[in-house]
């Protein structure tokens, strides 16, 4: 993890390595998602790979299918004799990491939702209340509208384009990203976000981006500069973007749930997480996974993971470590740094909202953000885009499911 969330990563295992002496841990970068898990996962060929793997929440279907590479968490933790209980952590977040049985697969270290972040000053100077956020689509056209009158080069713009726009968009109005429970329930699965919402929803953000009421900002983080550098005044992104916009930032920041689309039923339903999970790589030597589970145990400690919490902007994974930052009045004093809770327990998960499992994903979103990338620029009609999107994600859903039989 780069950047801010990077340099709280080092002081956490500072801060473990600190707090006994059998074990120290040694964090390495080896740049995001993508790259660090490819690294890890060619390295157990020479048995030169870590004990511990940082990989984002897609990545649980294809490391789920890695039988042989993975030690589940749920073993670890038993067979090493270290405190676990699985249902002190959120549900919304375990079940995620989770088997068919309920047990925990890996260690939900960082996970996210994206939520709403607006320009303060910008808005009192276009004639916005600064103290509300826009709560639907149709607010958020208004507002950026506004912002656009007043000379502002752009309304909005959002990070991790298909992870806020077609992925959260489905959950947040209870439609399906994907056959069986998206695919949470099975392999065979099939992709089913090219429906009449979703082309509508893309067909909005194509048609503002002709007059920069919504800007493209690209695939991943990179639109992020465009907020904290003042050149849109609002910006959906990961909750954990927190860390790194008020470290950039020069003006108020606000701060608001996921807008919805009021004339589409069951909305807003709950938002889906983001971010990864730390993963247990067989092939290590014995007395390392001694240290790995005492480490998971001091991430689990309801004091580390609310500062975790607070410094990053990534959800507690735990309810003590809840309960713990608002009875010292973190949420009273920093108002908004709880959206992300509320948001992802607005109401009980339903098959469309409890998050997606689906094989090769990473390869999936790349694909998905290349036809955004040609509805925005006009290249290609929003239907078709979308319709090309599932059918080149369908084929590599089909190669997953041979390969993993």
């Amino acid at each position: 993890m780069p950047g801010e969330l990077g340099r709280e990563v080092d002081r956490l295992a500072a801060d473990f390595n600190a707090s006994q002496s059998d074990y120290r841990i040694v964090p390495s970068y080896k740049g995001l998602y993508t790259e660090t898990l490819t690294a890890a996962l060619f390295a157990t060929r020479s048995g030169q790979h870590p004990a511990i793997v940082q990989a984002a929440e897609v990545a649980t279907a294809t490391l789920m299918a890695a039988k042989g590479a993975v030690y589940p968490v749920f073993d670890l933790m038993r067979n090493e004799g270290v405190t676990f209980d699985r249902n002190a952590y959120l549900p919304a977040i375990a079940s995620y990491y989770s088997d068919a049985k309920g047990n925990l697969l890996s260690f939900p270290f960082n996970s996210s939702t994206p939520i709403l972040y607006y320009n303060k000053d910008q808005f009192r100077f276009a004639g916005l209340d600064p103290d509300q956020a826009p709560a639907t689509w149709p607010d958020i056209e208004k507002a950026a509208q506004a912002l656009r009158a007043r000379g502002i080069r752009c309304g909005l713009t959002t990070a991790w384009p298909s992870w806020v726009n077609v992925e959260n968009f489905s959950a947040y109005h209870n439609l399906p990203i994907a056959s069986l429970d998206n695919g949470l329930s099975g392999v065979s699965t099939e992709l089913k976000f090219n429906n009449p919402a979703v082309i509508d929803h893309v067909a909005a953000l194509a048609e503002w981006q002709k007059t920069r009421v919504f800007d493209y900002g690209g695939r991943a983080n990179q639109a992020e500069h465009k907020f904290y550098d003042s050149e849109c005044g609002i910006f959906i992104g990961s909750s954990a973007a927190r860390a790194d916009i008020i470290a950039n930032a020069r003006f108020e920041i606000g701060y608001g749930m996921l807008p919805y689309w009021p004339h589409l039923p069951d909305t807003p339903q709950n938002s889906i997480i983001g971010g990864g999970s730390l993963w247990v790589l067989k092939g290590r030597p014995e007395p390392e996974y001694k240290g790995v589970a005492r480490f998971f145990a001091f991430l689990s400690r309801p004091d580390v993971q609310a500062s975790w919490h607070q410094w990053t902007g990534y959800l507690p994974i735990t309810r003590a470590a809840y309960d713990l930052t608002r009875s010292i009045g973190f949420y009273d004093r920093n108002p908004g740094t709880d959206i992300s809770i509320r948001q992802i327990t607005l109401n009980p998960p339903t098959a469309n909202s409890r998050g997606l499992r689906l094989g090769s994903f990473v390869v999936i979103r790349e694909i998905v953000h290349d036809e955004l990338e040609q509805a925005f620029s006009g290249k290609k009609p929003v239907k078709k885009a979308l319709d090309d999107a599932v059918r080149r994600g369908n084929e590599v859903l089909r190669q997953f499911e041979k390969s993993s039989r």
